[in-house]
């Protein structure tokens, strides 16, 4: 890759807008569900499989299930995106709103 094209993907990269938003992770064969928000919905996938790999995720109950199972056996998808104009505080306090609203309407773990 020439230095041009490398500084290019480097300043798009950063200026790209970061979908915010809600997801849920199901466990196929038992139905369990957990609903999470993250900053970055695109990315949030690997962040929280690197953490139960490592036996590092801070819910127990989503660790144990992993533990107890196979990876095959783990969907993540994503619930809702919000308003990617919403900064701050704003942008927090949807995102703790959205959350509530999705674990009592799924019936699940908030994580």
């Amino acid at each position: 890759m020439q230095t041009i094209d490398r500084k290019a993907a480097i300043a798009a990269y950063k200026e790209r807008k970061a979908p915010a938003g809600i997801y849920v992770i199901r466990r196929l064969s038992t139905g369990q569900r957990w609903v999470g928000r993250a900053p970055d919905l695109d990315k949030i996938q690997n962040r929280i499989w690197f953490t139960l790999r490592h036996g590092s995720h801070v819910s127990t109950t989503l660790q144990a299930a992993w533990s107890g199972g196979v990876p095959e056996d783990f969907a993540l998808e994503r619930l809702e995106a919000i308003d990617e104009d919403l900064t701050g505080y704003l942008r927090d306090r949807t995102l703790k709103d959205r959350l509530l609203h999705w674990a009592w309407e799924l019936g699940a773990e908030a994580v």
